[in-house]
């Protein structure tokens, strides 16, 4: 009988799309933000031990980008010691972890997509902690796959869709940056992703053939202001009576936050699509698609 899949942060965007997704795959256990908490070591390993599982996939995150700045302690310990603990458990158990990261790990300059092996240079603490993940998942020698990925979004939770269209029924006028280039990824094509991985690698000694790092994302580049601006005319069309408010697009530096946004979040997916076969949905369609949902 195969072992289960563990999977963390089940109540948020990608963690709730993972449960469904990958039942297919065997049972999936999904504990609680208050059972399995990243931010206590022995709460990791405690539950780790208690399910054995043979995959663990980690979407549980510290997300609050500017609050880390003040919450480094938290940041760290959630994002950076977390995935090493469990690794470290992982490792002792023979399974094999999908940890999700973020393009944060990099600079943001230029205007080439990140490839895997480009130089990191996070712009703050959520990022720093981010890489700091990574890094301690790959000392820990289990097997894994570390999956970046940008701009995340769905039908369900706290995400920039979700707030354009909530804030564009309330107001006359919404000011979107349109200076930051990326790929708004859906949650739902992330966890068809895990599940491509989880068939192709079913177990540890499978995933080993494939451990690393891989870029992951929506297919295309756009900005905030072009998914805003596409997002509110397919809710249009839809809700023809609505007034929505009209969107002005403007440069970063008139909407300052206390971390700097990287400019550049584009990342290049051709080590994953040549090595699991795996191709996202352009960022249009996948928009068009949640917007049904929602």
């Amino acid at each position: 009988m195969l072992r289960p899949i563990l999977v963390t942060g089940a109540s948020g965007q990608v963690g709730g799309e993972l449960v469904r997704l990958l039942a297919p795959l065997g049972q999936v256990v999904a504990p609680t933000s208050a059972e399995l908490n990243l931010a206590e070591p022995e709460s990791i390993r405690g539950v780790i031990r208690a399910v054995n599982p043979r995959w663990i996939v980690n979407a549980a995150a510290y997300t609050a980008v500017d609050k880390a700045e003040t919450e480094r302690d938290a940041a760290f310990a959630i994002n950076g010691t977390g995935p090493g603990i469990i690794g470290d458990e992982a490792k002792k158990i023979g399974a094999a972890v999908l940890h999700y990261s973020t393009d944060y790990v990099f600079s943001g300059e230029g205007e080439k997509p990140w490839v895997e092996t480009d130089a990191t240079g996070p712009l703050g603490v959520y990022g720093a902690s981010k890489l700091a993940g990574e890094q301690a998942l790959a000392a820990s020698g289990a097997a894994h796959v570390i999956v970046r990925t940008s701009w995340v979004y769905g039908a369900t939770g706290k995400n920039f869709l979700l707030t354009v269209l909530r804030v564009a029924r309330e107001r006359p006028q919404m000011k979107i940056v349109d200076d930051q280039y990326g790929a708004p990824t859906w949650a739902r094509e992330l966890a068809r992703m895990a599940a491509t991985v989880l068939v192709e690698a079913p177990d540890a000694e499978a995933a080993r053939a494939f451990e690393g790092v891989y870029h992951a994302a929506a297919a295309g580049v756009t900005t905030w202001f072009e998914f805003a601006a596409l997002a509110l005319k397919l809710r249009q069309s839809a809700e023809p009576e609505t007034k929505f408010a009209e969107l002005i697009a403007i440069p970063t530096s008139e909407y300052p936050t206390p971390v700097t946004r990287p400019a550049n979040s584009r990342l290049d997916c051709t080590k994953l699509k040549d090595t699991f076969g795996f191709e996202f949905l352009p960022w249009r369609q996948a928009l068009g698609d949640v917007l049904r949902e929602v």
